[in-house]
């Protein structure tokens, strides 16, 4: 009988036995990361002079953009992986609401970047203090 209670034993200390597990990670999405890379489009025309998330008008000269997370009024660096452009860019609205997008820049910023014509670029962003 000794000998069945310290294999038990011995189980239960391989097993990690009464530790308590590890807590998840929160799952979060590359990006709402910073120093995240992943395509940026930009939007302008048809929403200028409209609200924004924070309640700003939109101004497509302005250089601002759409993040899903980062508070409103945070200043972001978006550098074009393909041509290394970089851009500061103002959080003032939400989005993009476009699967697969980390963020979406003002028509000015979009023009700093150079990538009107491609319309949607793969792209880095930091995070500023």
């Amino acid at each position: 009988m000794r000998w069945l209670w310290i294999s038990l034993v011995a189980i239960v200390i391989a097993c990690g036995g009464g530790a308590k597990p590890a807590p998840k990670k929160k799952r979060v999405g590359a990006a709402h990361v910073d120093g995240a890379s992943g395509k940026a489009s930009w939007y302008g025309g048809r929403h200028h002079g409209g609200p924004t998330a924070s309640g700003e008008r939109f101004n497509k000269r302005a250089m601002t953009a759409a993040h899903r997370s980062f508070p409103f009024g945070t200043r972001v660096r978006v550098t074009n992986l393909k041509n290394g452009r970089s851009v500061v860019v103002r959080i003032n609205d939400r989005g993009p609401y476009s699967k697969g997008r980390v963020i979406d820049l003002s028509e000015a910023a979009a023009e700093q970047l150079d990538m009107i014509e491609a319309g949607v670029v793969w792209v880095k962003v930091e995070r500023l203090p």
